[in-house]
């Protein structure tokens, strides 16, 4: 049977109407983290292609990698695997059932996020 007043019902409730929670911000960066990281290994594949291409297109390459701009996405790359890998393993604990209740939930949302700059920090000065 048709709706009639399909037009006129209001719609279901949406990102205006809820307020975000850790948890939820957390699980949507580890999704664009996972496509960032996608596009970072384009560029180095990119990069390999070029060396077995010409030292022409190599030294093309080699410089956008080694610009502001490729500083930046390596930068950003190591980030995202740090927090994807720590994005992972609180999954990994929820699917074991455990550590599901709200505050040790959040605990381990700011576990990530802590963790991964932490981690991307002593990479950067370690290597």
């Amino acid at each position: 049977m048709a709706d009639v007043n399909r037009g006129n019902r209001p719609l279901s409730p949406h990102l205006q109407v809820y307020r975000p929670q850790l948890t939820t911000i957390t699980s949507i960066l580890t999704r664009i983290t996972g496509n960032a990281l996608l596009l970072a290994a384009l560029m180095i594949v990119w990069w390999f292609l070029a060396a077995a291409t010409s030292p022409e297109y190599f030294a093309t390459a080699d410089a956008v990698l080694r610009s502001w701009f490729g500083d930046l996405v390596l930068l950003g790359s190591v980030w995202a695997i740090w927090y994807h890998l720590l994005a992972g393993v609180r999954h990994l604990i929820w699917d074991e059932a455990k550590m599901l209740e709200v505050d040790t939930a959040e605990m381990l949302g700011w576990g990530v996020i802590i963790g991964s700059v932490l981690l991307t920090l002593f990479t950067i000065i370690v290597v």
